[in-house]
Order: structure tokens, then sequence, then C-alpha cells
């Protein structure tokens, strides 16, 4: 084997550790942002159902015949 050949063989080696190190903390940072994601995400998931609930309720109050008597009421 030739001085060149081993010279490329050794450049070629180490450039392609850091590039699978590079990609492999950057797939580590993925996996931890997702995660966090996960939770972040379950979080909301929750506040919307409770704010779809309290829509719900307002839309009964508003649709009711009391409330809209009361309304025209007022307007008198």
């Amino acid at each position: 084997m030739s001085g060149t050949t081993m010279v490329f063989l050794i450049v070629l080696v180490s450039v392609g550790f850091g590039v699978f190190n590079d990609l492999y903390s950057k797939y580590l940072q993925a996996k931890k942002l997702s995660g966090l994601n996960k939770q972040e995400s379950d979080q909301l998931k929750t506040e919307i159902t409770q704010l779809k609930d309290r829509v719900a309720v307002l839309e009964k109050i508003v649709t009711d015949e009391g409330y809209q008597v009361d309304k025209k009421i007022k307007r008198l």
C-alpha cells in the first residue's frame, strides 16, 4: 500500500467518523426534543378538551330560550 493511499484512507476514515459523530449528536438532540414535545402535546390536548367543554356550556347558555327572552327585555 502506497503512502498516498494510506493518507487518503486515514483522511476518509477521520471525515467519516466526524460526519457520523455529528449526525448522531443531532439524532440525540432531536430525540430529546421529541420527548419534550410529547409532554407538551399531551398538555395542550387536555387544555383543548377543557376549552371545548367550556364552549359547549356557553353555547347552551346563549341558545337557551330564557337567555334570549332576557336579552330582548334588556333591549326594550
